[in-house]
């Protein structure tokens, strides 16, 4: 255990970070109190209508700022001159054959491989909103308090999310609040760290992009330069030159950088809702109070998402 120990120690604090992702469903469990024959204590029930989980949605930012990005590129070359012009093979093929050659030449192909799907997620997006996973948590806390921590597990392994799931799974099976800690806390250590490589094979593309570049522009300016005697050849030439600049540019600072931003983004809304599920399970298993379980986690993010909680008992 000393190891994962040390590694919790080189992790980064957590980052408090709050997000409510598009298309998610604010639905939760519901909770009644029915008396037995009209009268005495009453017995809770509890019902579950639809997930916290928002599925799988595009990502309409990321759709807007790409779509009006190549828009703009296009709009600029038509009020300056034939889009034609601006259409060269051999370029393409010196970027984006370059920049995929120096990558796996600087990474595993199994890496490289991976990092395709980890770039779709820049586009399409699952997560939980992290003020209905809050809600859940407590809703939990409730249960286990009324009920014992064994009623949860039918509730658990109904959870969409596997990390959920397995962290009611831990408390409902009796492990030691410690051996819960050292369990998911090595899990979101190795998951970042995935998540780290997606996002460093990505940066690495965003700097050989324009690298390839440049050394298109030299291509050209040396063809250009071996045909000066002959003029109709000098435009070949100083296209190629140009254009591979070009599109080295624009594969970097409109589709490499923006979609590792984005994946960070992703990264830390994700960090955050396993930091919030790691705390309430733990709460949950020490038998706090589900207002202590709600003010807990309510910490973690910002006023703003505070309010959006609201747990019926």
């Amino acid at each position: 255990m000393n190891n994962i120990s040390a590694l919790k120690e080189k992790r980064p604090a957590p980052r408090h970070r709050s997000a409510a992702p598009e298309n998610v469903s604010t639905d939760f469990h519901v909770y009644s109190s029915v008396p037995r024959n009209g009268e005495g204590e009453g017995v809770t029930r509890y019902s579950m209508s639809r997930t916290v989980t928002s599925g799988e949605g595009m990502d309409f930012a990321t759709l807007l700022g790409f779509t009006a990005g190549i828009l703009l590129v296009i709009v600029t070359i038509l009020l300056t001159g034939d889009i034609t012009l601006y259409i060269d093979l051999s370029s393409v093929l010196l970027v984006m054959g370059g920049t995929l050659a120096a990558t796996l030449i600087n990474f595993p192909l199994a890496d490289v491989l991976s990092t395709f799907n980890t770039l779709r997620h820049a586009f399409v997006h699952k997560a939980a909103r992290t003020d209905v996973l809050i809600q859940r948590l407590v809703q939990f806390a409730t249960i286990s308090r009324r009920e014992g921590i064994l009623a949860l597990e039918n509730h658990g392994a109904r959870a969409e999310d596997p990390f959920l799931r397995k962290s009611v799974q831990l408390a409902v099976d009796g492990t030691s609040p410690e051996a819960i800690k050292d369990i998911l806390t090595t899990e979101v250590a190795f998951m970042e760290e995935r998540h780290a490589m997606g996002q460093s094979v990505l940066s690495a593309m965003a700097s050989f992009s324009p690298a390839f570049g440049m050394i298109g522009t030299l291509i050209g300016l040396v063809a250009m330069l071996s045909t000066l005697d002959n003029p109709s050849q000098i435009g070949k030439g100083m296209a190629v030159a140009l254009l591979t600049t070009l599109y080295g540019a624009l594969l970097a600072y409109l589709v490499f950088l923006p979609a590792v931003g984005k994946l960070k983004v992703r990264t830390a809304l994700e960090l955050l809702n396993r930091e919030i599920i790691i705390e309430g399970i733990l709460s949950i298993q020490a038998g706090d109070n589900p207002r202590v379980v709600e003010q807990k986690l309510k910490a973690f993010v910002a006023p703003g998402v505070r309010e959006l909680v609201t747990v019926g008992r």
